[in-house]
């Protein structure tokens, strides 16, 4: 990001020490923007060649949706946008901690930004479309000549009726049409521009209210965008419009000014969305009870660590190095939760610097995540297809650059044999590239992945997840039966199969059967 986008924390506190009391502070109700044009300013401005540090998928398993909700409360689409494209980006995150940790260590400079900000909120429309998509056409070459057309209406109008002469009728009636045309033309695009340029202008306003060396700069652009007083005015600006196209000879010279001052423009956006995007973690952290600023090292190391969007979540320490994780543990002892918690540290602490936990060291690699593999019945695509689908675009991440990737039960959809098999491929060439945390009920891809993943598994004692050396042994499936309502009856019964089916899986005969099997395959 280019440098004009670093805030100095020194015009903070000229702001604040100014005591600016804009008169705007009154009950605001954010807008709800839907989540494709909150990422559009990043798919603007995304380097494409390097590719972004987490994907869609791992956006929808790891639930950062719903925090990129909780982060959003107060925010303009501005502040949004940017904390949507730091989640995605590989940036530097000192110098935005240390403007985050400044604003934390001040209230009242915090509360006095949030004020001189707020009116970002009214925005209804997303402009970084405008700024960093398409450059805006140039106006027609013809436009000059609308300022001349309702001259020549009225002079027209004003002949025939001192004379009555017909043609002059003509001529009044076919320059009437054409202003009409023209407004018809242009109203759909006049009336969407006029949002466009509102948003504009508040963003210019908000920065205008602000101690930056280009505020003077920024309060005349916003003039020179402004239509007339007397154009603005209810009823006046009615007549104006349809007489004099008051609206379309601004709208065409508004997005000339726009085009003409766009390098002005994009710099602004970036520093009121940094500023905005700041404000809303400084905002998030002053209410959150357990935080820490993460340290940067090659090993994973997360103390006391919990995941933000649950309340009384119990704390687990992780501790990861250059091996991976392999967790097993009971049926809803929480090893999704656990997964989804690690994750989403992990990329607070690359995008923001800091993680819900005590103390953190955590790499600056991309996080992939593969957890909520469905069936996709619109494309014909089964439940196995997806997991195949996604196993081997992580396999094409782990072959771009390191990273750690985040997996919950894979291939689950096919038998147990062709499960353990293609899983343990999968996960034993991730991990020699990358590093995995995997949690599994196939307790015997532990010793298959021996070299590459350790084995923990998962207990809770009292408030507090724990982690210990080894696999599970003592499963819990069959006794969640009766726990949850089946008949003591039915628990007994899928006892005695569980039983036969071990005998016939450990008996030699269907061994060497299956290793035939498992030969003729290869």
């Amino acid at each position: 990001m280019s440098a004009s986008v670093r805030l100095d924390l020194k015009i903070w506190q000229v702001y604040a020490s100014a005591g600016l009391s804009p008169f705007f502070e009154f009950f605001m109700t954010d807008y709800p923007f839907v989540p494709s044009d909150v990422a559009l300013y990043r798919r603007m401005v995304s380097d494409t060649s390097t590719g972004d540090m987490l994907d869609q998928q791992t956006w929808d398993d790891l639930l950062l949706a719903d925090y990129s909700a909780e982060l959003a409360r107060e925010t303009s689409i501005f502040g949004q946008q940017e904390l949507h494209r730091r989640l995605y980006a590989d940036d530097d995150v000192s110098a935005s901690s240390a403007r985050v940790r400044a604003l934390l260590a001040d209230d009242a400079a915090r509360k006095k930004l949030q004020t001189a900000t707020q009116d970002l909120r009214r925005a209804d429309r997303e402009i970084s479309e405008t700024l960093f998509g398409e450059p805006l056409s140039a106006a027609p070459h013809w436009v000059p000549l609308l300022a001349w057309l309702p001259v020549a209406f009225l002079m027209s109008a004003v002949a025939a009726l001192a004379t009555g002469w017909p043609l002059l009728w003509v001529v009044a009636l076919v320059l009437w049409l054409s202003l009409c045309a023209i407004q018809v033309r242009y109203h759909e695009a006049v009336q969407e521009w006029a949002c466009v340029l509102n948003t504009v202008q508040q963003m210019l306003r908000a920065q205008s209210l602000l101690a930056w060396e280009d505020a003077g700069q920024a309060g005349k652009l916003n003039r020179r965008l402004s239509r007339s007083l007397l154009a603005s005015m209810p009823g006046f600006s009615d007549y104006a419009d349809w007489l004099f196209l008051k609206n379309v000879r601004h709208y065409f010279h508004s997005r000339d000014t726009v085009r003409d001052n766009l390098g002005f423009l994009r710099s602004s956006f970036e520093r009121i969305a940094t500023l905005d995007a700041d404000l809303a973690l400084a905002r998030h952290l002053s209410q959150t009870p357990r935080y820490c600023w993460a340290e940067q090292g090659d090993e994973v190391m997360l103390n006391q660590v919990v995941h933000p969007l649950l309340a009384g979540a119990a704390p687990l320490t992780v501790g990861m190095a250059q091996q991976g994780l392999f967790i097993s543990g009971q049926n809803g002892i929480g090893k999704s939760t656990l997964l989804r918690a690690v994750g989403l540290n992990l990329i607070t602490a690359r995008a923001f610097g800091f993680c819900y936990a005590s103390h953190a060291v955590t790499p600056l690699l991309p996080v992939y995540a593969s957890m909520q593999n469905e069936d996709a019945l619109g494309s014909g695509e089964s439940f196995y297809m997806a997991e195949l689908r996604r196993g081997k675009e992580l396999l094409e991440q782990a072959a771009r650059r390191p990273a750690i990737f985040i997996i919950d039960e894979i291939f689950r959809g096919t038998n147990y044999l062709e499960s353990v098999s293609a899983a343990a491929a999968v996960l034993h060439t991730l991990a020699q590239q990358g590093r995995v945390l995997v949690a599994s009920h196939h307790v015997v891809l532990a010793s298959l992945l021996s070299d590459c993943l350790r084995p923990w598994r998962l207990s809770r004692e009292g408030d507090y997840w724990q982690l210990t050396p080894g696999v599970l042994l003592d499963t819990n499936g069959l006794t969640l039966l009766t726990e949850r309502g089946f008949d003591p009856a039915i628990t007994t019964k899928a006892v005695g199969f569980a039983r036969r089916v071990g005998a016939t899986l450990s008996g030699p005969a269907s061994v060497s059967a299956g290793a035939d099997e498992v030969d003729q395959r290869a």
